[in-house]
Order: C-alpha cells, then structure tokens, then sequence
C-alpha cells in the first residue's frame, strides 16, 4: 500500500536567531522580564525548548542579546543628541524629550527596556540590564564633564533618575504629553543648575 503524503516544496524554514532576539526584544519590553516565561518565548519564536537553550543557552542569555538589540535599533541615540557644538543645558534637555518620547512611542512596550530591565528579579537579566544603563550613564557623565566636571556626577545622578521616572510613568500609563511636561521642567532645573 502506499500514501501520498504532500510535503512542502524546498527546504524547510531555518531558525533565524536575530530575527528570534528582535521578537523576544518585543515580548520584554511589553511585559517586562520577570513576566515572560521560557514557554511564552518558545511559543512566540516557534522554536521547541531544546532549540530554546540551545540557541540562547538561557532566558537571561536571550535577554541579553535582546538588551544589545534594542540599545542598536531603538534606543535612544545619545551621540547624536550629546554634541559638543551645543550647550549642554540645550543637550540634556534634547536627552530628556527624547526619552519622553521613545517611552511613550510603543503604546504596547512603554518605559525602557534597559531601565525597567533593572528591577527585574533575575539576577543575571538585572546585571546585564545594568550594565547597559551604566554604560549609557557613562556616556552622559563624559559629555557633560568635557565641559563641566564639577557637576558632572551630580546631572548625570539628576538626569538618570529623571529617565527612570519617565519610563516608570510610561509603563503606568502616562500619555507624550504628561511625559514631556515632565521632562521640561526638569530640563529648567539642568539649565539653572549649569547657569551658576
């Protein structure tokens, strides 16, 4: 007896790992770490859990990848907007607009990845979400201390916990317009600030 099973025409389709980190980015972002389980990430990637670990070696490692993902597509552009032709009153302020409206700009995936990714509970995703944020506050720390190095850690501290207060509000539901309010007024507050 035989059976004429139809198979699909040419190869099957291979895994695509970036493709799978730029959709995992996504799942994080919207749910956050500690909500997205190693299932729901096989489910949306259509992958088995061997393959999972295989291809990431873990959830964190994913989360990792999907951190550098993001900090290369949709991050907020810190070169671009630290110039050394501008003021850094002007600059900052630019920063802080930015980050209202990059929160904002996902009604599904509000706030930062990176930020939000700070609080999670894994240790390892918080470390590598960290480590990010660090090195993002480095490159303010740097600007600002070229040409005001007495008040470089202090703004740094200011306009870090400015962008965490914007991202946690994004997450809670704060609209562009609430999020912008609050990013000028701390923009006036750097601009007295580097005024004295």
């Amino acid at each position: 007896m035989t059976t004429n099973i139809l198979r699909p025409r040419g190869r099957p389709r291979r895994f695509d790992p970036d493709e799978a980190v730029a959709k995992a980015r996504r799942l994080f972002h919207a749910r956050g770490y500690d909500a997205v389980s190693v299932s729901d990430l096989t489910e949306a990637l259509g992958i088995n859990p061997p393959s999972f670990y295989a291809a990431f070696g873990s959830k964190a490692g994913l989360y990792a990848r999907a951190i550098r993902h993001y900090n290369e597509t949709a991050a907020i552009p810190l070169p671009e907007i630290l110039r050394p032709d501008r003021p850094v009153a002007e600059c900052l302020a630019a920063l802080l607009e930015e980050a209202a409206r990059n929160y904002a700009a996902d009604p599904v995936a509000t706030g930062c990845l990176v930020l939000e990714g700070t609080r999670c509970n894994d240790p390892e995703a918080r470390g590598a979400a960290r480590a990010a944020n660090l090195a993002a506050e480095d490159v303010i720390r740097s600007y600002i201390a070229a040409r005001h190095p007495e008040e470089a850690e202090c703004l740094t501290d200011f306009v870090s916990t400015t962008m965490t207060g914007l991202s946690a509000k994004a997450r809670n539901g704060y609209g562009l317009d609430r999020l912008l309010a609050i990013a000028r007024l701390a923009s006036l507050a750097l601009a007295l600030a580097l005024s004295k």
